[in-house]
């Protein structure tokens, strides 16, 4: 996504931005090493976090590097050198670096990294990087208990999604941008939990009627998901592309694997009151109201689909059912079990 928005946005916007995520999300200290990558489609955001970050430590450097082809392609080599010394890295980048050896590497070294692919400045400045995040770190974490023994989920909607899963591995609650610990990777903007689904039980209908990879749906996308994958999609114009991308990705990889790229791979809900629909993918995995489903590559949960793609797609308003309760209905988080 372009820096540049029809939403007038000041520099001093930006900044208030950038110290709430220098201060709250990483707590930079002022004898620390901070790095900044950016690339020349992120430089304003990019200019905001490294003025916060000089109010803090003088010791700040920032990066400009070409923009990457796609995500995860390893950055520079001069790039990757200056990341193995870092106490704390911001990866303001167009194109996600958060699964490549650079980043790997820095953490293992002890770097605290925030990894802020695509961002624009609309979303920086008045989205979800505004959260109150300890608020919604403390929020989440209350839901340890209700999730912890959790298996059988069910998703509904008015518009006539139901789709049954078991959740295959534990609940992930950490996603709240609160990143303190050396080594400790967060996404921004953040706010949401998340599950895999267990591999070969996901069976019902989804109608999405949000934003598939972050681009609003003209129409709702019908889903229709039959032993843990993906079997059809029709309705909005997308699903002729969701079906070539499939087929594209399919193309290489062993007999009788290819089935594999269309994998229910993962499940989460939105818990950050302040993302704003409409922004951009970051933005509609956290909004606070909707669902999100992705199909494909599932091996960083702890699932067998090593594949080339991982795509998603958005549900407003669902209700959603842990075990039999009600933990969100119509897209709202019931504090307490029904």
């Amino acid at each position: 996504m372009a820096e540049s928005s029809g939403i007038d946005v000041s520099e001093e916007d930006l900044l208030i931005s950038a110290r709430t995520v220098i201060h709250s999300c990483l707590e930079v200290r002022e004898h620390e090493n901070v790095l900044i990558v950016t690339d020349t489609k992120t430089t304003k955001i990019a200019r905001a976090v490294y003025e916060a970050s000089s109010e803090v430590t003088s010791r700040v450097l920032m990066m400009m590097m070409p923009e990457l082809e796609e995500q995860g392609i390893e950055p520079p080599s001069p790039v990757s050198d200056l990341m193995k010394r870092q106490d704390v890295i911001f990866l303001l980048t167009t194109k996600s670096m958060t699964h490549t050896r650079a980043r790997a590497t820095a953490s293992r070294e002890g770097a605290r990294i925030a990894s802020i692919p695509g961002v624009g400045v609309e979303s920086f400045a008045r989205g979800g990087f505004t959260a109150d995040h300890n608020a919604m770190a403390t929020e989440i974490a209350s839901m340890g208990s209700r999730l912890r023994r959790a298996r059988e989920v069910r998703v509904t909607s008015s518009l006539g999604t139901d789709l049954r899963f078991q959740a295959g591995s534990r609940w992930i609650l950490e996603d709240t941008g609160i990143c303190t610990r050396p080594g400790q990777v967060t996404n921004l903007p953040a706010g949401r939990v998340f599950v895999m689904p267990k591999e070969g039980t996901a069976q019902g209908r989804l109608i999405l009627d949000g934003s598939w990879e972050g681009s609003e749906l003209g129409k709702p996308l019908q889903i229709t998901v039959k032993d843990g994958l993906l079997s059809s999609a029709t309705g909005d114009s997308i699903s002729a592309d969701i079906e070539s991308e499939f087929e594209l990705a399919s193309e290489g990889m062993r007999s009788g694997k290819g089935h594999l790229v269309r994998t229910f791979s993962e499940f989460s809900f939105g818990m950050n009151p302040r993302a704003k629909r409409g922004l951009g993918l970051l933005e509609d995995q956290c909004w606070r109201g909707g669902a999100m489903f992705a199909f494909g590559n599932n091996v960083g949960l702890g699932g067998s689909a090593n594949v080339s793609t991982n795509v998603r797609g958005l549900l407003i308003k669902p209700t959603i059912e842990i075990d039999g309760k009600a933990l969100v209905i119509d897209g709202k988080y019931m504090s307490r079990s029904r």
